[in-house]
């Protein structure tokens, strides 16, 4: 597993490079218009994409404590309330980030 994560950090590293060494003004022919459009779809359905599994897996893992030990309901609604809270964030954070990129 430690190699998988290793492997995957070198290979964002060396895939960010480019990214870095692009420059920041524009073409004079005003370029890429749908770039960012596109790349904020792409962006927003990945970070919803992943929201929902996080989601799922949460509710999955309140359901199963509860059939378990139903005396610990009110602590287990309450960690499932935060972490459903905290995993929306994202998403609401990605959209955020889209808005101010894209107007």
């Amino acid at each position: 597993m430690k190699s998988k994560l290793f492997f995957l950090m070198i290979a964002m590293m060396f895939l960010a490079i480019p990214t870095f060494a692009q420059g920041t003004s524009a073409p004079a022919g005003g370029g890429n218009a749908w770039a960012i459009p596109l790349t904020s779809g792409f962006s927003m359905a990945i970070a919803s994409g992943l929201c929902a599994l996080g989601q799922g897996k949460a509710v999955a893992g309140a359901a199963e404590g509860l059939a378990r030990n139903p005396g610990a309901a009110a602590s287990i609604r309450f960690a499932l309330i935060l972490g459903l809270v905290l995993i929306e964030s994202l998403a609401l954070y990605t959209f955020a980030i889209i808005f101010v990129k894209v107007v």
